[in-house]
């Protein structure tokens, strides 16, 4: 999960770069959620 994360990541930073805003809002957004996700799995199973 945290990979999809770092995927979006990389994905909304290319997106800013080119000029498509609505593409890397969006992809920070799933980023953002995946990232929380996985820090909610990997606090409760530690």
């Amino acid at each position: 999960m945290l990979y999809w994360a770092v995927v979006f990541l990389l994905v909304a930073i290319v997106a800013g770069i080119l000029g498509f805003t609505s593409i890397a809002i969006i992809s920070v957004g799933i980023a953002k959620i995946l990232f929380t996700v996985f820090l909610v799995l990997f606090i409760r199973v530690c």
